[in-house]
C-alpha cells in the first residue's frame, strides 16, 4: 500500500475541553497540597515549606495566595512559635473527604494494580521509572504512597528495580495475558456482542482492521482530503500496543498508526483521559513512539486535542468527553468533583464575606446549578495557531 496522503491540519480550540483544564490544574494542585499536610509528621505545613512549590504544582499564583484562597479545604493558624507564620492544616470536611478517597482505593484496588500493569506491559523493557510514574500518579488515580501500599503487597506483579543510569523503577514481573487487550478492542468487541458492529468478529479472525472513534471539528470531517486520509487510516491493520513492534519499519504509516494507538491506550488508562505532554515525553524512548510525536494529535484532531490552558500542554482523548464531562467517570473522579465543589464554595462564600458554609451542604453531591452551563460541542478554527512541532514548553 503506498504512503498516507497527509494533510496538514489547523489546531481547532474547543472551549468546553479547555475548561476541563482550567477547572484541574486547581483541583490537582489541592489535591497535592491535602495530601502533603496528611503526611507531615506535624499535621500541617508551615507557608515557609511550600513557597517554592508554585511550579511543581503547576499554579499561576503564589502557593500562600492558593491555599487562602480555598478556607473550606485548608485552615489557617498562627504558628505556636512564631506568630507571624501562617500554617496550614485540612478542615474537617478535607479530612472527611479524604477517608472517602482512602475507602475509594481499597475498594478499587484490583483496578488500579491492573492499570498499572498495563503501563507496564506497553514499555520496551517492561518498566518505567519512578520518577515518570510519580508525574502521573494524579492521572493514573494512584494512592499518595502507592510504593509502599501498592507495589509492596504484589510481588507477584512489581518489583523495585534500578535502571542502567542508577534511576529507581518499577518492573512487571510477569506478563499477564488477560490485561493485554486494549481499550479499543474492547470497545469494538462490546459494540460487536451489542450486534452494532461486525467488525471485531472479523478482525478477530484476521480479516479487518478496528476504527477509531472520531470527532471532528466542525466542518472539518467533511473536507474530502482529510475523509480520504481518515478512511486510509482507518483501512491499516490495528496493532496492539500490547504487541511486540520491533519488525515494524519505524519510517512506515503502520507504525504511526501503532504510535496512535500506543497514546489512545495510555490515555484510555488516566481516569480522567488526558495527562499532559511532557509526561507522555518522559516515556517516549520505552513506548516506542516517535521523537516528534505532537504531530500525531495535531494530525489526528479527531481522536485527540490538546489544550494550551494553564502555561502547559495537556492532551485529551476525545471520546472520553462528551459536552465537557468524562463520559465514564471513575468513582475516583466523581470525589475529585465533590472535592473542587467545596473549594468552590469557600471560594465563593470567601468572596462575599458570609460565614462559612455547613457540612451539609458541602456533602451533598454537586448541584446542578454548579455545574457549568452545557455547551455545545463547538469548536472554533483558530487561524495562524498551528501548533509549534514539539517545543518545549516547560
Amino acid at each position: 500500500m503506498g504512503a498516507m496522503t497527509k494533510v496538514r491540519l489547523k489546531w481547532v480550540k474547543n472551549k468546553n475541553l479547555d475548561h476541563v483544564i482550567d477547572t484541574e490544574t486547581d483541583l490537582k494542585a489541592a489535591c497535592i497540597l491535602k495530601d502533603a499536610i496528611k503526611r507531615s509528621p506535624t499535621g500541617f505545613l508551615t507557608a515557609k515549606s511550600v513557597a517554592d512549590w508554585q511550579k511543581l504544582l503547576g499554579l499561576t499564583v503564589p502557593v500562600l495566595r492558593f491555599l487562602r484562597r480555598y478556607p473550606t479545604l485548608f485552615h489557617e493558624f498562627p504558628h505556636a512559635r512564631y506568630a507571624s507564620l501562617p500554617c496550614f492544616k485540612l478542615t474537617d470536611t478535607a479530612l472527611m473527604l479524604d477517608s472517602q478517597e482512602e475507602i475509594i482505593h481499597q475498594s478499587h484496588e484490583a483496578d488500579t494494580v491492573e492499570r498499572l500493569c498495563r503501563v507496564l506491559m506497553m514499555m520496551r523493557t517492561k518498566t518505567v521509572s519512578l520518577r515518570s510514574l510519580h508525574s502521573l500518579k494524579f492521572d493514573l488515580g494512584l494512592p499518595d504512597n502507592y510504593e509502599k501500599t501498592l507495589v509492596m503487597k504484589y510481588p507477584d506483579h512489581f518489583c523495585f528495580v534500578k535502571a542502567s543510569n542508577g534511576n529507581p523503577c518499577l518492573k512487571l514481573v510477569k506478563w499477564r495475558d488477560e490485561f493485554a487487550f486494549s481499550a479499543l478492542q474492547k470497545r469494538n468487541e462490546d459494540n460487536g456482542v451489542t450486534g452494532e458492529d461486525s467488525s471485531y468478529r472479523e478482525f478477530k479472525r484476521g480479516q479487518s482492521t478496528l476504527t477509531f472513534p472520531m470527532s471532528f471539528p466542525r466542518g472539518y470531517g467533511a473536507q474530502k482530503k482529510v475523509k480520504a486520509w481518515m478512511d486510509e487510516f482507518q483501512k491499516l491493520p490495528y496493532i496492539s500496543p500490547y504487541d511486540d513492534s520491533s519488525n515494524i519499519d519505524p519510517e512506515s504509516d503502520l507504525m504511526e498508526k501503532r504510535a496512535v494507538g500506543v497514546l489512545h491506550e495510555l490515555l484510555s488508562l488516566t481516569i480522567h483521559k488526558k495527562t499532559k505532554r511532557n509526561y507522555l515525553r518522559s516515556m517516549r524512548a520505552e513506548l516506542d513512539i516517535p521523537h516528534k510525536f505532537t504531530r500525531l494529535f495535531t494530525r489526528y484532531p479527531g481522536i485527540f486535542y490538546l489544550s494550551l490552558k494553564c502555561k502547559t500542554t495537556t492532551v485529551i482523548l476525545k471520546e472520553g468527553y462528551r459536552r465537557g464531562k468524562l463520559v465514564n467517570p471513575h468513582p475516583l473522579t466523581r470525589l475529585r468533583d465533590k472535592f473542587y465543589h467545596v473549594m468552590r464554595t469557600g471560594f465563593l462564600y470567601r468572596a462575599r464575606g458570609l460565614g462559612m458554609v455547613s457540612k451539609e451542604e458541602l456533602l451533598l453531591d454537586r448541584p446542578e446549578d454548579d455545574l457549568e452551563e452545557e455547551g455545545s460541542e463547538e469548536e472554533e478554527i483558530v487561524e495562524g495557531s498551528e501548533l509549534e512541532e514539539d517545543s518545549e514548553d516547560e
